[in-house]
């Protein structure tokens, strides 16, 4: 699936502050070791609202990236299902997550910042062993994987729910938090009747 514009836009900080995260798109290597992730320069001095933008549309970038994974690895095409929809609603968030900085600020540059609340989720994730796997084993590990990278975005989400100054963004905080909590509880129970652990 081609990458929108205003997706590169949102991990364009952290990708070019870290050259091993270009190297091989066609199979995500480079986005597999999410805990190279760094923040871009000078991202906590900007205003919350601009760091929450920039911050979510890379964790929703993670998530993309690791359910881009599941249509030729995994083994039960419910997962598949639902890959194919969170890769498109997120898509999306992101798209509108840009739009909203192009209209509150342009032209003032990236604020991705992994010390936000909910990006620790995002450290020790070893996508490599996620890509390298197949079958039941990828299911394993993309069902422990996906609801701690969700439980981090929830935990982003409700944290904007305090803090952000535009009505919008408390707005899709709020169904940020119902869809992923929605998902974590899916994922559980298919982790509990498929018989699956992750590693």
């Amino acid at each position: 699936m081609s990458i929108c514009k205003s997706t590169v836009i949102a991990v364009l900080a952290f990708t070019l502050a870290n050259p091993a995260l270009a190297q091989d798109t066609k199979s995500h290597a480079g986005m597999h070791d999410q805990h190279a992730m760094t923040s871009s320069p000078n991202a906590a001095k900007a205003p919350y609202d601009h760091q929450f933008l920039d911050t979510m549309s890379a964790h929703h970038q993670g998530a993309m990236h690791m359910a881009q994974l599941v249509e030729e690895r995994s083994a039960h095409d419910e997962l598949k299902q639902m890959a194919k929809k969170m890769i498109g609603d997120q898509e999306k968030d992101i798209q509108q997550l840009q739009d909203w900085k192009k209209q509150w600020y342009a032209g003032k540059g990236d604020a991705v910042n992994m010390k936000m609340p909910g990006m620790e989720s995002m450290k020790g994730m070893s996508m490599s062993k996620l890509a390298a796997s197949k079958g039941e084993q990828f299911d394993a590990m993309f069902l422990d994987m996906m609801p701690k990278h969700h439980t981090g975005g929830i935990k982003m989400a409700k944290d904007a729910l305090k803090k952000a100054k535009h009505r919008e963004i408390k707005d899709f905080s709020q169904k940020a938090i119902d869809s992923q909590t929605d998902e974590i509880a899916q994922m559980e129970k298919w982790k509990k009747d498929w018989k699956v652990a992750g590693k």
